[in-house]
Order: C-alpha cells, then structure tokens, then sequence
C-alpha cells in the first residue's frame, strides 16, 4: 500500500471521519498526517493518538493551532508518542501547553528514537520547559538529538533561562536550525548566542526576527562571520533595529562562505531537512479559516508524486 499524506484544515472533525483516520493508520497507510487548527472531542483526540501509537510509518504530525489544547490531551500525545517509533517530525505551534504540558511531554519526547523536528512556537513556555528542552540537544552524539527546533513566540522565558540554553545550543552535536522568532531576546541574548554559534560544529540556519535586536549584536554577529570559520549560512534579522546595510554585510560574507565551502560538511549519517516539512507557522495574527466548504483530506503517494485522491470526509 502506498503512503499517503492526509491534510485537515481548520474545520471539525466528527466520529466517523476521526474513526477513518485511525483506520488508516493502523494500516500504515499514512506518511503524513495534518489537523492544524481542527476541532475534534477529548475523546475523538484520545483515539487520534491510539491511532499515531499503533502507525509504524507515520513520518509528520502536523497538530498546529490549538488541537493539544489541555493536560490531558498532551498526556495522550505523550503516551502516543511512547509507543510509536517511525514520527520524524512534530508540530505543535500554536498549543497552549504551557510548563505542565511540556512536563508530560517530555519523556516521550526525549527517548522518541526517530524525533529530529520539533515545533514548540508559541505554546506558552516558561523557564521549566525550556531546562527540559536543552535535554533534548545532546552534546556528544552519543544519543540521537533534534535536528530543527522552533520556540518562536515563548514570551514568558526569562533571560537567565535563555542564557542556559545558548550553552547547550554551543554543545549540541546535532542541531542545524534553530528558529526563536519574536522572542524578547534584546542583544544580551544575541550576543551569547553569537557565541554559540561560533562553537556549533552544526548549525546551519538561525532565525532571529522580531527578537528586539541593534545594531549593536548585528556587530557582533558580523565579526562573528568575517573572522571565525562557521557553519551558518542563513540568519534572519528581519523586523529588528538593525540597518540594511548591517544585514547585507552579514548575509554577503554568509553567501561568500557558502560559495567557498567554508561551513562544515553535514555530520555523517545526517539527510537534508525533510522535504515533508510544510512551510512553519510565523507569529503573526491568524486569518480565520473559512467555514464555506466542507473539509477536505488530501491523499498523496508521498513527497513529489502526483495526487492520487482528494476526497470530502
């Protein structure tokens, strides 16, 4: 049976199409499965997640805008997520998790011997989440690590608890995109993470807009890039008090040294990005979705074949 990609947007689910789902993935059936910003019962979420549990070739878990929306769905995600061994990629932006729900998360999430992609945009973070999440950036490469992170819109993180996670950032073996987008994080922050940076044998691409930054780490970040060999070859300024000029120096000399192969190779054993990552949620307000039309569940063969079906649930 060929893998196939099912995408639900904005709309609610009843029984029965949930009950589809499930089937699905019980029947390894499903590479690809997307409910952002669906409504569906507690109940209907608990037999979503015995569903993931039982699938052993589910690659992408897309659960964006509010679908774990209390404790105890997020304890459902964790026990799901205990059991199953094939997910690469989760995204959960835009979940009101806060500390408690990454608690219960955490776990799973730590010992998931496939997980490399992680979305925690916007999910109400604090301090406690994030001391957990710099247990998920191994330093040595003696377990497997994520790979891409987004925490994008954490507000309620402090500077002290961000100034933890640069380290660990510094001392991860594996991570290559870290997006911390329209976070508070001033130019302290910046500058430790410039540093981290510079240490990373790893880390590709680091998004920094709307974080409040100046000049002056933009200095920083450009000393960094003109006189140190690094891995970075894309950091996103955009939306901060930093001059065009600024941003083009950097971005010329990041541009240069990709040309001239001065960022390490990838670490062995590691692909590109997974090609079925959607582009992620930003911060910015949400458009509502429309109601008009009935959901609609995409079905695909996999990443760049052609459509096979797309039926009305």
């Amino acid at each position: 049976m060929l893998a196939a990609s099912i995408q639900v947007s904005g709309e609610p689910l009843s029984a029965v199409e949930v009950q589809d789902i499930c089937d699905r993935l019980r029947e390894d059936g499903v590479r690809l499965l997307s409910v952002r910003g669906c409504r569906l019962s507690d109940r209907d979420f608990g037999r979503l997640c015995r569903g993931v549990a039982a699938s052993r070739c589910l690659a992408q878990l897309n659960l964006n805008l509010g679908v774990v929306s209390s404790i105890g769905r997020a304890r459902h995600l964790a026990d799901a997520l205990a059991a199953n061994r094939s997910l690469q990629t989760l995204f959960l932006h835009g979940s009101p998790l806060l500390d408690a729900g990454l608690e219960a998360l955490n776990p799973a999430l730590a010992a998931h011997p496939a997980l490399v992609c992680l979305d925690l945009g916007d999910c109400l973070l604090g301090d406690a989440a994030l001391a957990l999440i710099c247990g998920m950036l191994p330093p040595d490469g003696a377990k497997s690590g994520l790979r891409e992170l987004t925490l994008s819109a954490n507000p309620r993180i402090s500077t002290k608890a961000w100034a933890r996670f640069s380290v660990a950032v510094a001392h991860s073996s594996q991570l290559r995109v870290l997006n911390l987008d329209y976070n508070p994080l001033g130019d302290q922050i910046a500058a430790m993470l410039a540093v981290a940076v510079a240490s990373s044998r790893t880390l590709e691409v680091l998004d920094l807009e709307g974080t409040g930054l100046t000049n002056q780490s933009a200095q920083v970040f450009l000393d960094m890039v003109e006189n140190y060999p690094t891995c970075l070859r894309v950091l996103v300024l955009a939306e901060n008090e930093v001059s065009p000029e600024l941003q083009q120096q950097i971005s010329d000399l990041l541009s240069e040294g990709e040309e001239d192969g001065r960022e390490a190779p990838p670490p062995a054993g590691h692909a590109p990005s997974s090609a079925l990552q959607p582009i992620r949620e930003k911060p910015l307000p949400w458009l509502p979705h429309s109601n008009s039309s009935p959901p609609t569940v995409v079905l695909t063969s996999g990443v760049g074949e052609s459509l096979l079906a797309e039926t009305e649930i």
